[in-house]
């Protein structure tokens, strides 16, 4: 947790000292084309997504001079998992993140390859998804989750490094639950409003109160609702969708929420251009500007 000196100092800088872009939004093909696709959000801060470093070293290798000189800062990275399929909340249910026996070594080794980069980079927290966890504390595979996650925030913690679950693949209340379960200081959660509504899983709204207490990092990403249980929602361009900004931003003042505020795009054919309009729906959204 940050201090309250330090809480205090972030409560008072503007939104757009604490705003970042997801690397992977922007579909960069090389560290030079994520600096120029940058350049043009005039953002220049990233969350950035670890896995191509790990997988393509020699093509990432220089990715912190080249961020030096250009005066791109890293607010945080992010891990996938191997084996995902996002066809359908079918598919993710069964595929998704580290709860899948039959991908759990691959995930293990890439995570702990993930720790090593992040601790190069001096990442204060990096981000992944646990995958579909049972409501159920009865069920086998709620503890055997729990015993993973908890096996993952052990592995960042040795390197000093905080890590976040994202939201929305189950209710707030459940992922509450969770947390104080395991009650590790360096796990909390990434928010990201447009998952819950994605995924169906109650207003983001009244679940920053709910989760208040772990909120380490915002996505900021839309979504508008299914009208069909059982169905995918769809991830629309920030402004267009579901999510009640003004009154986001609102919530997250009445829990003092301290860090930053990271723009993702995973759907679209105009990455660029929505990033910026998020930045821009982002600014006006929020009075404290």
């Amino acid at each position: 947790m940050v201090s309250l000196l330090i809480a205090h100092r972030k409560m008072n800088e503007t939104i757009l000292e604490r705003l970042a872009v997801c690397s992977w939004s922007l579909q960069p093909s090389t560290p030079l084309d994520l600096i120029e696709k940058l350049r043009v959000s005039k953002i220049p801060r990233v969350q950035l997504a670890l896995d191509p470093l790990r997988e393509s070293p020699t093509l990432w290798k220089d990715i912190e001079s080249l961020f030096r000189n250009d005066g791109i800062a890293i607010v945080s990275g992010m891990f996938g998992c191997v084996g995902e399929d996002y066809s359908t909340l079918e598919t993710i249910r069964a595929t998704g993140g580290i709860a899948p026996d039959i991908t759990w070594s691959q995930n293990l080794a890439n995570i702990h390859a993930c720790a090593v980069i992040a601790e190069r980079l001096d990442l204060p927290l990096v981000t992944f998804h646990a995958g579909f966890m049972p409501h159920e504390p009865t069920n086998p595979h709620f503890s055997k989750l729990l015993e993973r996650i908890q096996k993952v925030a052990e592995i960042f913690a040795a390197k000093n490094i905080n890590v976040a679950l994202e939201t929305g693949q189950e209710m707030a209340a459940s992922l509450a639950s969770v947390l104080e379960k395991l009650d590790r200081p360096n796990l909390g959660v990434n928010f990201d409003p447009a998952n819950m509504i994605l995924y169906d899983q109650g207003d983001p709204i009244e679940a920053v109160q709910t989760l208040g207490p772990w909120i380490r990092q915002i996505h900021i990403k839309d979504a508008k609702r299914t009208t069909t249980p059982g169905i995918w929602g769809q991830e629309v361009a920030v402004g267009t969708g579901d999510v009640d900004w003004p009154g986001f931003f609102s919530a997250l003042r009445e829990i003092q929420f301290a860090g930053n505020f990271v723009i993702e795009r995973e759907a679209g054919t105009q990455r660029l251009i929505d990033v910026c309009r998020a930045r821009d729906v982002v600014l006006k959204s929020n009075p404290s500007n």
